[in-house]
């Protein structure tokens, strides 16, 4: 019986080797390949594979969202694809967790896939994978992220607190972080910031936004799937409606038909 495989990441070449050493074993079919978090979840839903190898740093949902989105208790067997610094292969480790650091050999690879199939077969792995999940995301979550922000104002640098942040929006490779009452420019690209912010309180709500949890007012349907949220300053940003399922999934809440506030802009 052949293990239905899927595999998820945002960049190409990764990708394309991952599904190249999957297709030279007679044991696994490939049913599909995806390139981001949004049609991560679609795929999950849809194609019910036995195994994902999933990254973890993808833009709008990141592979810790996916698996919020779906829930622990849900997700399949699950290599995490990742490069991910020191502290992430610890936790992979401590909780058991099947993981390849990129770039990785052939032989890392054949070694990350026969201990997934040994787990898969094992009468055991039904019991195991939601409490280790929980444990992985608890773990990658537990960690010292930045408190204040440096950014440039005329000739002197500042530090702007990252609770007084309402939203960063991406802008090549610098990003606009959003104050109440003014903007600050930084040089570091949003998949990079997004590392070093806690992502129980920052959350991307498209490609180019990452909005403050406890900056949000409301939530609202647009049309197409879509959601509007808007700040408590009044801002509105577009969010499409996984990426509503991830937010809803931090924030403890339950979607409802008239969307969801925020009472106090928290």
């Amino acid at each position: 019986m052949s293990i239905a495989a899927l595999v998820v990441d945002d960049e190409p070449i990764a990708r394309h080797a991952i599904v190249r050493l999957l297709r030279e074993d007679p044991g696994i079919e490939l049913v599909g390949e995806r390139g981001d978090g949004v049609s991560a979840v679609e795929a999950i839903r849809a194609l019910s594979p036995d195994l994902v190898f999933l990254d973890i740093q993808m833009p709008a949902i990141t592979g810790l969202d996916v698996v919020a989105t779906i829930g622990a208790a849900r997700m399949p067997a699950t290599v995490f694809v990742t490069a991910f610094e020191q502290y992430a292969v610890q936790a992979f480790e401590a909780n058991a967790v099947d993981y390849l650091v990129k770039p990785f050999s052939r032989e890392r690879f054949a070694a990350t896939l026969l201990r997934a199939k040994a787990r898969l077969s094992a009468a055991a792995w039904a019991m195991q994978p939601a409490a280790q999940m929980q444990r992985l995301l608890d773990a990658l979550r537990c960690r010292d992220y930045l408190e204040r922000l440096p950014v440039r104002s005329d000739e002197h640098v500042m530090f702007v607190a990252v609770d007084d942040i309402v939203w960063i929006r991406a802008n090549r490779n610098t990003v606009l972080i959003h104050l109440t009452n003014r903007v600050h420019e930084m040089r570091e690209t949003m998949t990079a910031l997004a590392a070093r912010l806690d992502p129980r309180h920052f959350v991307r709500v498209h490609r180019s936004a990452l909005v403050n949890v406890r900056r949000v007012k409301t939530i609202h349907p647009w049309f197409n799937g879509y959601h509007v949220v808007t700040m408590d300053t009044g801002q509105q940003l577009r969010m499409s409606r996984y990426q509503h399922e991830a937010f809803l999934q931090l924030v403890g809440e339950r979607p409802g038909p008239k969307g969801v506030s925020f009472p106090g802009g928290q």
